[in-house]
């Protein structure tokens, strides 16, 4: 374990990959993340890139928290609305290709 690391383990069956990567990502800013695949699951390893952050490892668990819980919403409303999204998108560009066909 690499010193002033926060490590945090999810369940495959309760967290998508794509949660942590965007997770991951988006904590750039203060911290570097390492995402590993174990069986059944995933680990990530923080390390804080400021050195007051490196103290706290509880407040940095409990943002990249946030954030994964942020990311696991934002999947399933991008779920839930896909059906949406695609008719007003059909709607859109059929009403775009109908007016550039009359002009």
């Amino acid at each position: 374990m690499v010193p002033d690391e926060v490590v945090v383990r999810f369940d495959c069956a309760t967290q998508t990959m794509g949660a942590l990567r965007e997770a991951a990502y988006r904590l750039i800013p203060v911290a570097s993340c390492l995402i590993e695949a174990e069986p059944g699951g995933y680990l990530c390893r923080l390390q804080a890139k400021d050195t007051a952050e490196r103290s706290d490892g509880e407040t940095l668990w409990r943002h990249f928290i946030d954030l994964v819980t942020d990311e696991n919403l934002r999947e399933k409303v991008s779920t839930e609305t896909s059906g949406v999204r695609d008719v007003i998108l059909a709607l859109a560009f059929g009403a775009l290709a109908s007016s550039t066909s009359t002009t």
